[in-house]
């Protein structure tokens, strides 16, 4: 009986993702242009942890070309994409370093709410279009190897948000020590 309930629970999780992911979406949306506090600890972890999911992330499309044939075609392209939406960002994102005393500094950072939003739409025009995708399938019966080859386009969207932050989280990591330098200081 209890091996019964997996199913509902798996059902229920979904629905509930499913439920709160408009809510999620509109936070990010609202949250994405705040002007923030860079913490050394943070940023140094986000920088390590960004590339190991890089690496992951080629791997998989590495591993994935056997059913979907365009897979590291698409995932480089998506990373390369989003290394420039990443020194774009940078470049629109104000920061503001805050000199605390004369051997500590503080780095505050505004990003770009435009490119918080465009990256946001992109995520839930792919949910979307997933959606599109999985309710097709079920109408017309198409098996999973005629269908998983379309899939290509996941590959370059999550290289390019992939991109996008590790070179963001770099360049972030490089303003925050000049920021520490005495003296390094500087409006931009």
């Amino acid at each position: 009986m209890p091996l019964l309930l997996i199913p509902l629970l798996l059902l229920a999780v979904i629905a509930l993702w499913a439920l709160l992911l408009p809510f999620a979406m509109w936070q990010r949306i609202r949250h994405g242009g705040a002007r923030r506090r860079a913490q050394a600890w943070v940023v140094g972890v986000n920088a390590r942890l960004l590339l190991v999911s890089a690496v992951t992330f080629a791997l998989g499309a590495w591993f994935s070309q056997r059913w979907v044939d365009t897979a590291l075609l698409y995932a480089g392209a998506g990373l390369a994409g989003g290394a420039l939406l990443g020194f774009i960002g940078l470049r629109l994102t104000r920061f503001e370093p805050v000199q605390r005393s004369e051997l500590s500094a503080s780095l505050h950072y505004t990003p770009n709410r435009w490119l918080a939003f465009g990256l946001t739409v992109l995520v839930a025009a792919r949910i979307a279009l997933a959606i599109v995708h999985a309710i097709g399938q079920v109408r017309s019966a198409v098996t999973v190897q005629a269908w998983l080859p379309q899939q290509a386009d996941l590959f370059a969207v999550g290289g390019l948000l992939l991109g996008h932050y590790l070179v963001y989280i770099r360049g972030l990591r490089a303003r925050f020590r000049a920021a520490e330098q005495p003296g390094g200081v500087s409006r931009r």
